[in-house]
């Protein structure tokens, strides 16, 4: 039986639910695993039951989860605590692999950010930057993998469950586990004609498609709407019980998003999606915002970070 601690630092909780979404092939999996720290699940204090000890306790454990990235200093105490008491650390979701979301705020320097907050918005009282009883933020949203080190990578915004259930079954039979250098397009079941007669459309425009038929619905990029299925890994689409590899944002007639992060970890999804673009007759300098929405998840790792001030738009 494998002993399994996880944790959630810089994230929604959404991971947490896509694990309870693997459904019955969990309890397939439970028998052979012991939980001994979740929060989420069970009543673990850090520092003992009744708050008696000095140091952040988490118990031994031969599998880590984390989700979420780091954007304090308590995050990143805990994330080092966990790959000392781990024998293998997963990086659970796009938070923990590539920053997510939360990421997006690496666009900006930290100082910036509380001005904005608590100084600049017009809907809040002007006041100091509270720091009685908080953990300092860190300079930036970091990823997992830039604090401690990872062993094994399952990205989504939240996960497949199929694929957690890959990667566990894997870790208990001793096996290696990784997803493919795949694109979504290689999964996308769209129509391509490899170039655009479109103009591009805002992000939220309906696309041409006849609901239920996967087969009549032209590329979402060819139709002048963004997709980042060309610069994304593939994967989110996988069945948990067979049936169509359809990816699930492509499944629900939209575009994708790129939460599975890149396809390879040395790529550069920006500077690829303006050739998938330009390849197809679409001028990329005319997409809004391209920084935020070519990184939309993956800001750690330096993929974003701020702009001289002459640079940026307010």
């Amino acid at each position: 039986m494998a002993t399994v601690a996880e944790e959630w630092l810089n994230i929604c909780g959404g991971c947490e639910v896509a694990i309870l979404d693997i459904g019955e092939k969990l309890l397939d999996l439970l028998p052979s695993l012991q939980f001994v720290h979740m929060p989420v699940l069970m009543d673990h204090k850090y520092y003992g039951q009744i708050g008696e000890k000095t140091e952040l306790e988490i118990p031994q454990a031969d599998v880590g989860m984390i989700s979420g990235g780091i954007r304090n200093e308590k995050e990143k105490h805990v994330a080092e605590e966990m790959r000392k008491k781990c024998g293998t650390l997963i990086a659970l979701g796009s938070c923990a692999c590539f920053g997510g979301i939360p990421a997006l705020a690496n666009m900006y320097e930290l100082q910036e950010l509380y001005d904005k907050v608590y100084r600049g918005s017009k809907s809040t009282e002007s006041n100091n930057t509270p720091s009685v009883d908080l953990p300092p933020l860190t300079d930036r949203v970091y990823a997992l993998d830039e604090v401690v080190k990872v062993d094994l990578y399952i990205p989504g915004c939240p996960m497949n469950p199929a694929i957690i259930v890959e990667a566990l079954t894997a870790l208990l039979n001793g096996k290696p586990f990784s997803l493919p250098e795949r694109s979504v397009c290689d999964d996308c079941p769209t129509k391509r004609e490899e170039k655009s007669n479109f103009s591009l459309k805002r992000p939220l425009q309906d696309a041409d498609f006849t609901p239920g038929d996967y087969g009549s619905l032209r590329c979402f990029n060819e139709q002048g709407i963004i997709c980042l299925g060309p610069v994304t890994k593939s994967g989110c689409g996988k069945p948990m019980n067979g049936g169509e590899n359809v990816p699930r944002c492509v499944k629900g007639f939209m575009p994708c998003r790129g939460c599975f992060g890149p396809i390879r970890s040395d790529a550069n999804p920006m500077v690829d999606m303006m050739s998938a673009l330009s390849a197809i007759g679409l001028d990329a300098k005319l997409v809004e915002d391209r920084r935020a929405m070519f990184n939309r998840y993956i800001g750690g790792q330096k993929r974003l970070r701020p702009l001289p001030t002459a640079g940026r738009r307010e």
